[in-house]
């Protein structure tokens, strides 16, 4: 295998993430399912932004939280996804750089505006999102380049990159590229409902080798394979894919594949704060073990470390640094 420009690239959608912490009632006035992704207009986003009371802003997106948790740890990453040229688009952009990830898929000249996504947090800690797509759903196969996805050792694919046809396209065509280049193709299911609309396709996907990993939390797998018992859904996923890796909250994480199964606990937190970027920093953890070819232990562990940092404050990335955090946790890194 070439050597690795970047250990981990993600392709998501590019989003800048309004977080408020909020109510039950907000959520019913609103007629919000609470714990839920709905896709709205411009619209709706707008009459959402000016109900809503002070907000953290910061660009996010899952697989974008997830890059730029793998770049905290100390990996070499990059991300793909659309924004717009406009002023949240110019924000998003600076933000993510900053965070140590390479972001150079070209900017939208026209068009809608760079998506956003509205996250209510309420007090127990669940996060309940709206999103915008914006921008984000005009990512096509042209902005996939095929040096830049053949030069990472995983390319990793978010599950809500299924909802525009466009980043469907895309999101094939780069897991051909990588798997071209003997690469690994990883796949976060993303939200129950999101596996509710697209199923089979998921499957299909698993099941004719598109992609070799995914990630998925035990509400996403139920949904998966329609059945409420988890041993079940478990054999069905090891059948399915080389890896499977399933979050469980409190109760840790597992990691199957044919080979074996490997459980982890979660790790230890003060105070449950906000759960939203829980999956995607645990996934930042887990890949960045991966690239690092260290055993599905450690993985595990360093991702549940990454979920525990971001789940103790408001927003979904990390506070501090996580290779850092990895080091005084006795995880040689």
């Amino acid at each position: 295998m070439a050597d690795a420009k970047y250990d981990v690239l993600g392709i998501g959608n590019a989003l800048f993430d309004v977080l408020v912490t909020t109510d039950e009632a907000f959520l019913a006035k609103h007629g919000m399912t609470k714990g839920s992704m709905s896709l709205i207009d411009e619209a709706r986003a707008a009459a959402i932004y000016k109900d809503m009371g002070p907000a953290t802003e910061v660009s996010g997106g899952s697989a974008a939280n997830t890059i730029v948790g793998i770049a905290s740890l100390g990996a070499r990453a990059a991300y793909v996804g659309k924004v717009k040229d406009d002023k949240i688009g110019e924000l998003y952009v600076h933000d993510i750089r900053s965070a140590g990830v390479a972001f150079d898929t070209p900017a939208a000249k026209s068009g809608p505006a760079t998506g956003c996504s509205y996250i209510l947090v309420t007090p127990d800690g669940e996060r309940t999102m709206n999103t915008y797509l914006g921008a984000a759903q005009d990512l096509s196969p042209a902005d996939i380049n095929p040096d830049e996805i053949a030069a990472a050792r995983i390319v990793y694919l978010e599950g809500y990159l299924w909802d525009p046809k466009n980043a469907k396209d895309a999101f094939v065509k780069a897991a051909k590229i990588a798997h071209d280049a003997k690469r690994k193709v990883a796949l976060t299911l993303s939200d129950s409902f999101c596996v509710d609309r697209y199923r089979d396709e998921f499957l299909a996907l698993m099941k004719n080798g598109t992609v070799d990993i995914v990630f998925a939390n035990e509400s996403e797998l139920h949904s998966l394979y329609q059945t409420s018992d988890f041993a079940t859904a478990l054999k069905q996923l090891r059948n399915d894919v080389n890896l499977g890796v399933v979050t469980r909250s409190e109760k840790g994480c597992v990691a199957i594949s044919p080979q074996d199964a490997v459980e982890v606990a979660a790790a230890p937190i003060a105070k449950l704060v906000d759960t939203t970027g829980a999956g995607d920093l645990f996934a930042a953890g887990f890949l960045f073990g991966l690239a690092r070819d260290l055993p599905h232990k450690t993985a595990g562990q360093l991702g549940a470390l990454a979920a525990a940092e971001v789940i103790q404050h408001i927003g979904a990335r990390p506070l501090v640094s996580l290779k850092q955090l990895a080091q005084e946790n006795g995880l040689a890194i």
